[in-house]
């Protein structure tokens, strides 16, 4: 069977590119001629710009060669950014134009969100029509059918519920001590993970919140992956990582892209992977986690709770105290629960605790210091309590340049309206006007850059001065 797949697809970076990689492996396997199609240059066979009617049109032409298509689907590949509600319906309309009119089509959501097709959105019954189009559509919750049959209006025999790591394969052959010797980590004492891209969502800075005391007691926290958009709130969040990461002993930050063989050697060195997630539909890490034998701790949020439920060795938990509580259990060797009782086993949370009992009860001064440093963080600077345990000064800066990087760009706000014509006119309005407001905004961001780059040199130089003086 000849059978097209569109996604991302690797070198990009991008977690649905992963999953398209392992298919694509178990279709060839098991005899299948598979070719890729991708939103963007690739080492995929076939490179579209799937976005807009025009992207519609162009799939369509592409699919008339394959007995199958297989699409992974995020409404970022296909509609505009931002869109607006006539460009979700002319774009939902002729993409559903396109599914109906081709080969067997199979939607693969790794991702479902209600907001598609709320009720107050007037392109919502031409988000319906693009699933409704498909031959089958798969998910990987009970909860993501029963929305797909209820609020998608998606019949129930076309959804079918796929488990999330069905066509995932072991990545690497090394053990635990030979993972920790090549990553350089020490053979003994608790190692926690979490891995994944970087961003706000992922909930990396919890966990360094939480082990906090950890470090003291031979256990180490190790941040890995890489941030994978170019967006503010990511940059910030990296920086509030960074700036954890010089307050908190045993927190470790790795930044970079990782091979798949990596990843899954990060997974085997670890003795927990720490899964604290604000919000999130389903998490390919639980599912290498599971298949590599490391128990997960992880917030029950979206699919986690369905993903986790038959594994034995999960903890999910409510909220920051609980997941504290449970990260000290395993360093411990002791089954946690929402009671703070370690000798209670079995149990996994179901409230919140009533008391900070891990560490003594609460006082004032712990509240203080917490907040101190949260503050601190948010503002790019080593705290009270973190500079004196290390022998440094008062709010002493992690860097010079460390505020200056949390600064955002300025980018010019985009020209859409929700409401018809809005957009022409704003449109309009700024070519009107760009002659005297785009070179303010290229000199305040000229002005940032020259204060970066002299706070790093500065940096630089003070390092420099103070090997000298150690010297």
């Amino acid at each position: 069977m000849r059978i097209l797949v569109v996604s991302p697809y690797p070198p990009i970076r991008d977690g649905i590119g992963a999953f398209a990689v392992q298919q694509v492996q178990t279709l060839r396997r098991a005899g299948h001629e598979v070719e890729v199609c991708s939103p963007a240059p690739s080492a995929a066979h076939h490179h579209l710009d799937l976005r807009g009617p025009k992207g519609a049109v162009a799939l369509r032409r592409l699919m008339a060669g394959f007995d199958r298509v297989i699409i992974h689907f995020h409404p970022d590949f296909f509609y505009d950014h931002p869109a607006t509600p006539s460009s979700r319906i002319t774009t939902g309309l002729a993409l559903a134009a396109a599914l109906r009119s081709g080969p067997e089509t199979i939607i693969r959501l790794h991702e479902v969100d209600r907001r598609w097709v709320t009720a107050t959105d007037p392109s919502a019954r031409a988000t319906r029509a693009v699933f409704r189009s498909a031959t089958r559509v798969e998910v990987h919750s009970p909860d993501d059918v029963e929305m797909m049959t209820g609020e998608f209006k998606v019949p129930r025999s076309q959804v079918e519920l796929v488990a999330h790591g069905a066509e995932f394969v072991v990545r690497t052959t090394a053990d635990r001590a030979a993972a920790r010797r090549s990553l350089g980590l020490p053979a003994d004492g608790h190692v926690f993970l979490c891995i994944g891209f970087v961003q706000p969502h992922k909930g990396f800075d919890r966990a360094a919140a939480a082990f906090r005391g950890l470090g003291e007691k031979g256990a180490s926290l190790h941040v890995v992956g890489s941030v994978r958009i170019d967006d503010p709130s990511a940059a910030d969040h990296e920086r509030e990582l960074e700036a954890l990461e010089s307050q908190i002993p045993g927190v470790h930050l790795h930044l970079g892209y990782l091979s798949d063989e990596a990843f899954d050697r990060w997974i085997v060195a670890s003795d927990t992977v720490v899964l604290p997630y604000r919000h999130i539909w389903s998490s390919g890490v639980v599912e290498r986690a599971r298949l590599l034998g490391r128990p997960v701790i992880a917030t029950r949020v979206g699919g986690l709770v369905h993903q986790l439920a038959a594994d034995p060795g999960a903890t999910l938990v409510d909220d920051n105290l609980q997941l504290a509580a449970a990260m000290r259990a395993a360093v411990a060797g002791a089954a946690w629960s929402a009671t703070g009782d370690p000798d209670d086993a079995g149990r996994t949370a179901t409230g919140p605790a009533s008391t900070w009992e891990f560490d003594g009860p609460v006082d004032r001064s712990s509240v203080m210091a917490e907040i101190d440093r949260r503050s601190a963080a948010n503002r790019g600077v080593i705290s009270r309590a973190g500079a004196a345990g290390r022998g440094g000064s008062v709010n002493q800066p992690a860097t010079a340049a460390l505020p200056l990087r949390r600064l955002r760009p300025v980018p010019p706000p985009p020209a859409t309206s929700a409401r018809p014509g809005v957009s022409t006119v704003k449109k309009l309005i700024r070519r009107v006007i760009a002659w005297e407001v785009d070179p303010l905004r290229e000199q305040l961001v000229g002005l940032q850059k020259a204060s970066l780059q002299a706070a790093e040199t500065t940096d630089a130089r003070l390092e420099e001065l103070s090997d000298e003086l150690d010297g």
